[in-house]
């Protein structure tokens, strides 16, 4: 979401260039107005494109940008039928073999080819294996199979969610949320919510702040001028740290600006919450592993309707639900194929 640019003046640099070097100074002041009209033309539209560009990448496009957007996770080994022999594909990064996957899982040309891959990038531990990039495809993407992990294994694997894929359940009593996870962005956050879908319960995991839009934001999650930024601070919250199971802090990952629909940790987790609307004034200082399809939003504003106490977390005011809702996470049935999962992050 970005923030309005101030424009210059465009006739004070017009009249020293003139002064300088005549006529070339047109084509240079044509330049510039034409560039600030373009970004902030941009700007308008950034909290609906953040819509279309969901999918493999978080949210946001973060592609180019350091391999933010094309991560894994070191010393892990997964297994899978082999798309791509290692021993005759290599690379230099990590980054460039999960591109390589990507390439793969265009969603064109029907299911994805590769879901998976695995990279040897430790010159000293791999010696001849030094660069392998193995493409794999896994019989069950929401249940990869790992052959071994621990600080031995050198080498790093990623998962790649494609077109309809990677999209989990998560259930309450005033309806199910389905969240499009992002493991090329987030790997850590990813790992940790496939394995609580695998325990098939969360007991424990709930939602217990809601705070609703109040007056500050549209229907669409846009910040209404003149109003202020919280509280309350258009969001609802909980833990996913299920009884029974050790939770282990999960290291920062991709932050993009929150928006609404945002899934992300406070923190390390395991509290998380879903923002009910675009928080550029955050700062990026969460990790986005998630985003809840835009038709289930409404489930998550019911939510937030819900009867609440008033309480103070170090001064801040925030609302706390009288009665926590409970959750769990499910695979998503396969009744639900006319929910809109074709949204990118390209």
């Amino acid at each position: 979401m970005g923030r309005r640019q101030n424009d210059p003046d465009p006739f004070r640099y017009t009249s020293l260039f003139l002064v300088l070097v005549g006529l070339i100074s047109f084509g240079i002041v044509y330049a510039v107005v034409s560039t600030l009209v373009n970004s902030n033309g941009s700007s308008k539209n950034s909290s609906f494109d953040s819509l279309e560009m969901l999918g493999e990448g978080g949210g946001v496009d973060l592609e180019g940008k350091d391999g933010e957007c094309c991560r894994g996770i070191e010393n892990l080994e997964l297994w899978g039928t082999a798309v791509k022999w290692g021993t005759e594909f290599k690379f230099n990064t990590s980054v460039e073999c999960c591109k390589a996957c990507k390439a793969m899982c265009s969603g064109i040309d029907g299911p994805c080819l590769c879901d998976s891959w695995v990279f040897c990038g430790n010159k000293e531990t791999c010696g001849s294996k030094f660069g392998e990039c193995w493409l794999k495809k896994q019989k069950d993407i929401l249940d990869p199979d790992q052959q071994e992990a621990g600080q031995t294994v050198s080498w790093t694997s990623g998962l790649i969610f494609g077109k309809g894929e990677g999209i989990v359940e998560m259930e309450t009593k005033y309806g199910t949320l389905h969240i499009k996870l992002f493991p090329d962005c987030s790997p850590h956050s990813v790992a940790y919510i496939l394995k609580l879908l695998a325990l098939r319960h969360c007991a424990g995991c709930k939602i217990y702040r809601a705070e609703n839009r109040g007056h500050s934001w549209d229907s669409e999650g846009n910040h209404i001028k003149n109003t202020p930024l919280g509280p309350p601070f258009a969001l609802i919250q909980g833990t996913l740290e299920a009884q029974g199971t050790t939770f282990k802090k999960i290291p920062t990952e991709a932050c993009p600006t929150i928006s609404r629909g945002s899934v992300a940790w406070v923190g390390s987790g395991p509290e998380f919450f879903i923002s009910l609307a675009n928080h550029p004034e955050w700062k990026k200082a969460y990790t986005v592993f998630g985003f809840v399809l835009p038709e289930d939003m409404g489930i998550a504003e019911k939510i937030a309707q819900l009867p609440t106490k008033s309480d103070v977390w170090n001064s801040i005011n925030v609302s706390i639900l009288e009665k926590p809702v409970p959750l769990m996470f499910r695979r998503m049935r396969k009744s639900n194929g006319d929910l809109k999962t074709d949204v990118k992050s390209e």
